[in-house]
């Protein structure tokens, strides 16, 4: 039906594109970002080469976050000429890149303004901070940890449509990689744009669940884009626009052609095609050396492209590279003066968490929306593997499938015939490691459940784990919200199944501990207590300590903090019994005032007692 009619796809189209915007990168602080114009100051000229000079500048591409960039412009301007976007991937030469430099030197060289822009975590911004796996720092603040990306590359289009000389019907963008990357995201969001090259730089979420080796970053898996568009969407929502889409034969590293291009055709085709553009749908594959390039072969299809569709009448117009390389820079040659105090993504998390949470009181239901729980409560089906006895202890392994979707492996053992409670034992190490904690359990004559919720012990991933906890998340659910959803599914299957009488959590581990906290919380009915070794105190330590989503994904829940701490999980747990089993200091310090909530409830408890 969308494609129905020109008018009917551009109206379905624009809704997709007006939907990412809004639920994907411009969230939380994002939304106040959205319309800010930073500053721009611009530095040097120093002289390229034949007929082009470069400018350095840099600018904010959020407030207190500068980005160095060059601009490479022609010496002999006289008209509207051509602004080209040129961004970069993975390459720790950032701006200095050899191929890079070579694109932007041809393309000045052709008459077109080129803007050769500094990406976060390469080049200059190669800091700590500036790692990718830390944008989703922002994420656990509500604040897009993507919107930075789009921000500066957005910013980058506004400063060459500044220029003087500068032909608004002419706006190109091309990058290698996460270069790619960067391309399809800004130029399917941006109607600005009016020529990408994206260059082995992205497939779709369909395409990846079969070719691991596509499995994105941070970056490119945010959280909740492929619940608004997947890159089919995206490499789409281009048309009528000229695209020309590269991909390499035989990719070392990712986004190989034989899986990646065709399913991107299929859904591009028809559309350029509906529009009356089929012309300016281009795709080009890299034979040699079709490893992951964007070299001399790869260029010149994106010099044959611009010649066709922006100098047609232009008989001078150059399509094959012009040799440039005496030309190249080194990276101090490049360099761009930073401010000493430059944000970084840690930096800004860390002012975002400053102010969080709010004062009002969490709510269960706020936080269960956090988590992204359903108002259906699922299903648990078990299914008893074996049982062993060895004297008193019966001994079953279970197969705990929850809402025909998550399998959770168990293993349950029982003293004696008349357990009336049981502790279910999970640990950030996996069960398989708690051997002791659940042998004195059972010395005590408590039953015990060892289990491994997503991610950990056996229910972990053997390879490229944390991108599949990535894509959890940018599929609209959390891997928090799994692990606590699980558990709270576990824990009432014991109780109103099983008919334990009393259901306790043991966790070992800030991640399990959060994992059981976030359960309690929501929980009030079979869930009795819960007792936590190395719980955080507050969530403000995963920023303050420089976490990384590829080591723990669940601890950057999306919004958390902004709806509530650790100190506001544990109010909702009372009046039940809640134990952090010897407190750091931190936790003493921002956990302080939790006995004060139990005694509301006519309870004399200290949860930090040892």
């Amino acid at each position: 039906p969308e494609r129905a009619s020109p008018e009917a796809w551009t109206r379905y189209i624009q809704a997709v594109r007006e939907r990412t915007l809004d639920q994907v990168v411009f969230r939380g602080e994002a939304a106040r970002w959205r319309d800010y114009q930073g500053k721009v100051e611009w530095l040097e000229t120093i002289d390229g080469g034949g007929g082009y000079r470069i400018r350095k500048l840099r600018f904010e591409a959020v407030p207190g976050l500068w980005v160095p960039a060059l601009l490479y412009e022609p010496t002999e301007l006289t008209g509207p000429a051509p602004v080209f976007l040129n961004v970069n991937g993975h390459d720790g030469a950032g701006k200095a890149a050899d191929y890079k430099q070579l694109r932007c030197i041809n393309l000045a060289k052709r008459g077109i303004i080129s803007l050769n822009l500094e990406w976060f975590g390469m080049g200059q911004l190669r800091g700590a901070g500036f790692a990718h796996y830390k944008l989703n720092q922002l994420d656990l603040t509500g604040t897009s940890g993507v919107a930075p990306f789009f921000l500066a590359m957005r910013r980058g289009l506004d400063i060459l449509l500044e220029h003087e000389h500068a032909d608004p019907s002419r706006v190109g963008v091309a990058g290698l990689s996460g270069g790619g990357w960067q391309t399809i995201f800004v130029s399917a969001l941006d109607p600005r744009v009016t020529l990408a090259n994206p260059v082995a730089g992205y497939s779709s979420y369909l395409t990846r669940i079969h070719h691991h080796s596509d499995l994105g970053d941070s970056e490119q898996t945010p959280v909740d884009l492929a619940s608004t568009a997947d890159y089919a969407h995206l490499t789409a929502m281009l048309a009528p626009r000229v695209a020309l889409l590269t991909f390499n034969e035989k990719d070392n590293c990712c986004f190989a052609a034989p899986h990646a291009l065709p399913p991107l055709l299929e859904a591009a085709r028809p559309v350029y095609q509906l529009l009356g553009k089929a012309d300016h749908l281009h795709d080009h594959i890299n034979y040699d050396p079709g490893t992951h390039n964007f070299e001399r072969d790869n260029r010149e299809a994106l010099y044959r492209t611009i010649g066709q569709h922006w100098f047609a009448e232009a008989k001078e117009y150059l399509r094959d590279e012009i040799d440039s390389t005496a030309e190249l820079k080194s990276a101090e040659q490049l360099a761009v003066e930073l401010p000493e105090n430059n944000l970084d993504f840690q930096k800004l998390a860390l002012q975002l968490a400053d102010k969080l949470p709010p004062e009002s009181e969490a709510s269960r239901e706020q936080v269960a929306a956090t988590l992204r729980f359903s108002q259906n409560p699922g299903k648990l089906t078990a299914q008893a593997q074996r049982h062993e006895q060895a004297g008193r202890v019966l001994t079953s392994f279970w197969r705990l499938r929850i809402d025909d979707t998550w399998t959770v492996p168990g293993v349950e053992l029982v003293p004696g015939d008349n357990a009336q409670s049981i502790t279910v034992v999970l640990g950030d190490v996996g069960r398989a490691e708690l051997a002791e904690n659940v042998a004195a359990h059972l010395a005590q004559g408590h039953a015990v459940l060892a289990i491994d919720p997503f991610y950990l012990g056996e229910s972990k991933i053997a390879s490229r784990d944390f991108l599949f906890g990535l894509l959890v998340s940018s599929v609209g659910e959390r891997p928090l919200g799994v692990q606590a959803r699980q558990l709270m599914q576990i824990t009432r299957w014991l109780k109103e199944t099983r008919k334990f009488r009393e259901v306790r959590i043991e966790a070992h581990g800030p991640r399990t501990s959060l994992m059981a906290l976030a359960a309690a919380a929501c929980d009030e009915k079979s869930i009795d207590s819960v007792r936590m070794h190395g719980s955080l105190g507050t969530l403000r330590e995963v920023i303050e300590q420089g976490g990384q989503v590829d080591k723990s994904p669940e601890l950057f829940c999306f919004g958390l903090l902004a709806a509530a701490d650790i100190k506001d999980l544990s109010g909702l747990v009372a009046p039940r019994q809640l134990h952090f089993v010897e407190p750091s200091v931190r936790a003493q310090k921002e956990l302080s005032g939790l006995a004060d909530r139990y005694e509301q409830h006519g309870v004399d408890f200290d949860p930090l007692a040892p």
